[in-house]
């Protein structure tokens, strides 16, 4: 899908200094920092328009989320949905996955999400998926020892992958859904897409990881 450009992203992103972190390395290690209390913490990687963070901050008042985008066109439309809510215990971070062990220290962070990232499935681009073994090993450095990964997709193939690509690694996989939205789950935040693919009957799959 083609990103529409906004040019005005990057100067309101500026604008909001209190919800962007704009030099996340100056506050590796000291994350609570940023945030009104000292909380576990939490992060998305790939947050795109900011639904399932803000949501989920919204339930969790007792959980700092930091959401984690590249593309300036999509994280903006996630400040704008922040601004509205003004939770204190969200931020948000404009940084590449693959530079996360910069921001964040080791075991800083209590729990991570893949939601709905990008499947990659050309062969060629194996290494871009989100849960290669190089970006595992990026999430098993800044978990705690207690941490997880809650990864959640409706591309098969990936999650197939994703299932051998975690068991190679090696990580203990906690849980597997294989139909998530037709299983014996407490609570699921459902992002955009999720909304959208679940609607076109699309199976959701989710895993939790812990390494």
């Amino acid at each position: 899908m083609r990103l529409r450009h906004k040019p005005y992203a990057e100067e309101k992103l500026k604008e909001h200094s209190q919800y962007v972190v704009w030099e996340p390395e100056t506050v590796k290690g000291n994350w609570s920092s940023r945030f009104d209390k000292d909380q576990p913490l939490h992060i998305e990687i790939g947050c795109g328009k900011g639904r399932f963070i803000i949501e989920m901050a919204k339930l969790h008042p007792e959980i700092n989320f930091v959401g984690i985008e590249l593309q300036t066109s999509v994280i903006v439309s996630a400040l704008d949905k922040q601004i509205e809510a003004d939770l204190p215990n969200v931020q948000l971070v404009q940084v590449n996955a693959k530079d996360l062990t910069d921001v964040f220290d080791k075991g800083e962070v209590d729990r991570i999400y893949l939601t709905f990232s990008d499947p990659w499935p050309k062969n060629r681009h194996e290494k871009r998926r989100l849960t290669y073994k190089t970006f595992l090993s990026v999430y098993k450095t800044i978990l705690n020892s207690k941490g997880a990964l809650h990864f959640k997709t409706d591309n098969q193939p990936l999650f197939e992958y994703s299932l051998v690509s975690f068991s190679k690694f090696p990580a203990i996989l906690e849980e597997v859904y294989l139909d998530l939205h037709n299983s014996d789950v407490d609570e699921n935040v459902m992002t955009e897409y999720e909304e959208k693919f679940s609607k076109k009957g699309n199976r959701i799959y989710k895993a939790i990881v812990k390494f």
